[in-house]
């Protein structure tokens, strides 16, 4: 939600930069340090497997352009800016009523900003070892979910964690899931006709609050994408090839745990679920990490692989680093598009809902609010646009995989359309009214022109009128003004068929002769043709 009211940038994180106790987030500073000393190798791969036009929007440019301003302003600056919060190490999570507690720890819980474009997206990762193959479907499932999608006859959140606590270093509960109190989620509904954030992730993201929530927050956030996080998974197994079709399926659309002996859908819905949702290029027993296979929705990205294979956990070279690393950026950037356009439509419909076109006060802010819009998707198309993001093979078809299964053309075009047909409206509307002004002006000269004449041809002083009586003047003063509005009226009947000698007159490939009959059809009657 805008913090300047009628600005088109909105830098909202700089409300973030202000160390506070109740402001937990601090900027992550890239690795492109001048001495290098933190650009590690694995930084290098993720930077190179990124066409240029995408390098400057993760990186930017050179850091001597960085430094020589306003790093917002300048050309040079990263549009992507990162704030990282560290008071949290773990979480504990239960799946399901009666399940064991599992640990995860927290490798990063970021927030990510884009200049120019009000979206913010939360970045939370997490790593466990030694879990089942049900306990991770079923973590994949549950773990993402920002509020329940109802509740079971026990009264436990449908689709959700049982429970989640976020845990500091020294074992401190900062804050745990709420998905069974059902009544805070239901009131929250009927008040306020918008979602209710489950209190951890609410916690997690504090200062920014639900725009419903608080509205006088300094930082207030809508949510534009549907309540299930899109998620990303790494599984290493003993054996990749023991997993069996229906749990790849289950792993691949993120459905939960269930029965593996059946299918989570009909046969012909998982029919072509290999040529759709994998990519197979490593699914063999030869190369550097064999038997890893990849799985794309859309809404996640899941890697299996073998946990004998030193490359596949490789820190900084194997296919760790990379899920980490350039598969996390394509996978980011595809959803990051997403919810950007998922913005301007809400916007667009925002402003139309605000209009009142019995007040000219409404309908000027609707006009402000769809040409603002309009400049911003143009710098949109041109700085956060594009369709491939690398060369290399395999992160050129993961991403292809996740923008087809979100359907980012097709929704790029939707959006392009509507905001081109309001600003198309707006300029149909102005010409409108110009021209409407322009009738108008056009009425006043032409009637103003009678009195011109009349008072200009009393003015010359050709007759002597000084001396005569007031009754006179007024005689030779309307002498003069019939027939001058005779004229100007009689001109206005003929004005069409006068523009049209006009132009012949005006054509030099034209006749004389040919001109002076355009000239008589001004006066002659036109002939009526009956069918």
């Amino acid at each position: 939600m805008p913090i300047r009211p009628g600005a088109q940038v909105q830098a909202h994180w700089e409300v973030l930069e202000q160390e506070t106790a109740e402001n937990p987030w601090r900027e992550l500073l890239d690795e492109f340090t001048p001495d290098g000393k933190q650009f590690q190798l694995r930084h290098y791969s993720e930077f190179v497997t990124f066409l240029p036009y995408v390098q400057r929007f993760i990186y930017g440019e050179s850091r001597e352009r960085k430094d020589s301003g306003n790093r917002d302003e300048e050309p040079g600056s990263s549009p992507m800016r990162v704030y990282r919060r560290h008071d949290i190490t773990s979480a504990r999570v239960i799946t399901r009523a009666g399940e064991p507690p599992i640990v995860l720890s927290i490798a990063h819980i970021d927030l990510y900003f884009f200049y120019d474009i009000d979206v913010v997206l939360l970045n939370v990762e997490v790593s466990c070892d030694d879990l089942t193959l049900v306990q991770a479907q079923e973590l994949l499932y549950r773990f993402g979910r920002a509020y329940p999608a109802g509740w079971d006859e026990r009264g436990d959140g449908l689709h959700c964690l049982h429970s989640l606590e976020w845990i500091t270093a020294d074992g401190t509960v900062l804050a745990a899931s709420d998905s069974a109190d059902r009544d805070k989620f239901l009131s929250f509904v009927a008040e306020h006709r918008a979602p209710r954030v489950s209190s951890h992730w609410a916690f997690l993201l504090k200062p920014l609050l639900l725009d419903h929530a608080d509205p006088n927050a300094a930082i207030r956030y809508r949510q534009i994408e549907f309540y299930r996080m899109p998620v990303m998974g790494l599984l290493a197994v003993a054996e990749p090839r023991a997993i069996s079709r229906n749990d790849f399926i289950r792993l691949g659309l993120v459905i939960g745990a269930s029965d593996a002996e059946a299918l989570p859908y009909s046969d012909r819905h998982v029919a072509d679920f290999e040529q759709r949702y994998c990519d197979d290029r490593f699914w063999c027993n030869v190369g550097p990490s064999p038997n890893t296979r990849y799985l794309a929705s859309g809404q996640a990205l899941i890697v299996v692989g073998d946990a004998q294979s030193k490359y596949f956990l490789h820190p900084d070279v194997g296919v760790l680093a990379q899920f980490r690393h350039q598969h996390f950026l394509l996978f980011l950037i595809a959803h990051f598009q997403r919810a950007a356009l998922l913005m301007f439509a809400d916007r667009l419909a925002e402003a139309l809902k605000r209009l009142d076109l019995n007040s000219s006060d409404s309908v000027n802010r609707f006009r402000r609010a769809i040409r603002q819009n309009f400049e911003i998707f143009l710098r949109f198309s041109h700085r956060y646009w594009f369709h491939e993001i690398s060369e290399q093979t395999q992160a050129r078809s993961l991403f292809d995989l996740t923008v087809n299964h979100l359907k980012l053309d097709s929704l790029y075009g939707e959006v392009k359309d509507r905001i081109y047909s309001m600003d198309q409206y707006l300029v149909s509307d102005s010409g409108r009214r110009h021209t409407n002004t322009v009738l108008r002006l056009t009425v006043v000269t032409t009637f103003g022109l009678i009195g011109t004449v009349s008072t200009g041809f009393i003015g010359m002083n050709l007759i002597g009128l000084t001396d005569i009586l007031l009754i006179e003047k007024i005689i030779f003063f309307f002498i003069i003004f019939l027939p001058t509005a005779f004229l100007t009226f009689y001109t206005i009947v003929k004005s069409r068929r006068l523009s049209d000698f006009l132009d012949v007159l005006s054509d030099e490939q034209v006749s004389a002769r040919e001109k002076f009959i355009a000239l008589l059809d001004v006066w002659r009657k036109k002939k009526v043709v009956e069918d």
